[in-house]
């Protein structure tokens, strides 16, 4: 398979694992503030998405420590990050299904 086609792949797999991610850290994040009426719930996840955008401009430190010497990049290919964030899909999908309260975001 073409390294273009492969990567087109890549980027798929990482929106469906920002869209599962997103609907199950969203959950778990703003559960209490919609339960007590403190928010309403567009209100609640208008400002979990906004602050959860503004959040991943805010720091790259988690990058740069695996980038310098945790993870040897070479070793890092498409197919690598491939299987992680299917990986991860999985992961939210068992921990949504079975009311799981986890992150993995995190």
């Amino acid at each position: 398979m073409r390294n273009d086609t492969v990567l087109v792949l890549v980027v798929l797999t990482a929106l469906a694992f920002d869209f599962t991610n997103g609907f199950h850290d969203t959950g778990n994040a703003m559960a209490t503030s919609i339960a007590t009426g403190a928010l309403g719930p567009r209100t609640a996840v208008a400002i979990s998405g906004a602050l959860n955008f503004v959040g991943a401009f805010l720091s790259l430190a988690v990058a740069a420590t695996i980038a310098n010497g945790l993870v040897n990049t070479a070793d890092v290919t498409l197919a690598v990050v491939a299987a992680g964030l299917a990986g991860g899909i999985i992961w939210n999908l068992i921990t949504w299904l079975f009311g799981i309260p986890s992150s993995s975001s995190h």
